[in-house]
């Protein structure tokens, strides 16, 4: 059943997205989300820049990242549970997304707050094995000359504590983030049990911010995927 609703959402999302005039605005849809995500979190602030390294040695920091909508997370590699979980998810959120023509207008951001361990060859076998996609997909970790809790430093800026135990676990909770094509932290979603669906309707509604509503005899985007499912 899973699978079938899987392949459902994505077939919708390609005959509702492939047009960006179908999307509601962006005050549409965080009015929606807030009515119907529990685990969404609106936002509205300059969201914390970062400068790292991808895991092929590349800078990269949320400056060289204007102009797209930027879906970030933070995990660490050796993570027995949740962070495998999280990235699952988040890599159902990009197979959506790269159904669509929001595939060049989204960069998907994990970073890792285990810099030590998380090497660039980990980062690169961990994206492999969950079957990340590098097209639009970034692992980012510390540069050589950063701290090596440089990454829980900027995951605590963005209001998520990492706190390293012994053994090398971390406590932590889990959060997406979703950032505008202006540097703004637009959304946080909470946790694991939020629709991946949302997500995409969210960032949908950035990629098409600037259009007017369409009528209201028209059907939304939300309203044709929620159809499915009634």
């Amino acid at each position: 059943m899973t699978f079938l609703r899987s392949v459902l959402l994505a077939i919708a999302l390609m005959t509702t997205l492939i047009t960006p005039v179908l999307a509601h605005s962006l005050d549409d849809v965080d009015q929606n989300l807030r009515d119907n995500e529990k685990y969404f979190q609106p936002a509205d602030s300059p969201a914390p820049a970062f400068a790292l390294e991808d895991s092929d040695g590349r800078a990269v920091g949320l400056a060289d990242l204007r102009g797209k909508v930027v879906v970030l997370n933070f995990i660490y590699t050796s993570c027995p549970d949740v962070c495998p979980l999280h990235t699952e998810r988040i890599g159902q959120i990009q197979a959506m997304v790269n159904l669509t023509p929001m595939k060049t207008m989204v960069t998907f951001v994990t970073i890792t707050t285990d810099p030590k361990r998380d090497t660039p060859q980990v980062l690169r076998d961990y994206g492999s094995a969950h079957g990340i996609d590098p097209v639009n997909w970034i692992l980012l970790t510390t540069k050589s000359d950063q701290p090596e809790d440089g990454t829980r430093t900027i995951a605590e800026a963005y209001g998520l504590k990492f706190v390293a135990e012994d053994g090398g676990m971390q406590m932590h909770g889990i959060v997406t983030y979703v950032i505008d094509q202006d540097g703004q932290l637009r959304a946080r979603f909470h946790g694991l049990k939020f629709e991946p669906v949302n997500l995409v309707t969210f960032v949908n509604a950035l990629t098409n911010r600037s259009q007017k509503p369409h009528p209201h005899g028209e059907p939304s985007f939300w309203d044709k995927v929620e159809g499915l499912f009634r």
